[in-house]
C-alpha cells in the first residue's frame, strides 16, 4: 500500500465509510477528532491507494423483486486457460451473478446469484452456464434465509 498508513484514525475514517458512505467530510472529522482538512487528506490517500475503491448504497433485493438467492458450485470440465477465460468473462458480464470465487475443492467455482423466481434462476442456467463449454457441472444450494450479511470489512485493530 506504499504511502498509507492505517493507524487508528485511518482505520475509524474506514469503519464510519463502510457503514454509511454518505457522510461528509466534516461528519468524518467530528466522528473521528479532527478537522476536516487532514480527514480530506486521508481520505484522498485512500482513494489514489485504492483501499476506498467506491461508495456505493446498499439494495434490499426482495423490494426489487429478487427474491431467490443461489449459491452455485460451477465444475469446468478443463482448466485450459481459453475455458476459464471465457467463463470469467461471462461472470463478468452476467449482473445475476454478484459474487464469483475462484475456490479449491471439489468445484472450481463459487457463484452467488440472484434472481427473481426458480423460473428465472432456471432460465439463468440454460441461457447462461449451461451454454458456456467449459461448464461440467453445477450444483445449487438456495439460500432459505441469510443469517448474517454484512458489507463492512473488520478494520479495527
Amino acid at each position: 500500500m506504499g504511502s498509507i498508513v492505517l493507524d487508528k484514525t485511518t482505520r475509524r475514517i474506514i469503519d464510519c465509510l463502510q457503514r454509511d458512505a454518505t457522510l461528509s467530510v466534516q461528519q468524518l472529522a467530528e466522528a473521528v477528532g479532527l478537522s476536516p482538512t487532514p480527514v480530506w487528506r486521508r481520505l484522498k490517500a485512500l482513494q489514489e491507494s485504492g483501499v476506498l475503491r467506491a461508495r456505493v448504497t446498499l439494495v434490499d433485493r426482495e423490494k426489487l423483486g429478487l427474491n431467490i438467492c443461489v449459491l452455485a458450485h460451477v465444475t469446468l470440465t478443463r482448466h485450459s486457460e481459453g475455458a476459464v477465460e471465457a467463463f470469467e468473462r461471462m461472470v463478468a458480464t452476467c449482473p445475476e451473478i454478484m459474487e464469483c470465487a475462484s475456490t479449491t475443492g471439489e468445484s472450481d467455482y463459487l457463484i452467488k446469484v440472484v434472481v427473481a423466481d426458480m423460473k428465472a434462476y432456471d432460465r439463468f442456467l440454460q441461457e447462461r452456464l449451461f451454454r458456456q463449454s467449459g461448464v461440467a457441472s453445477v450444483r445449487s444450494s438456495v439460500v432459505l434465509r441469510e443469517v448474517k450479511y454484512e458489507t463492512a470489512l473488520p478494520v479495527q485493530g
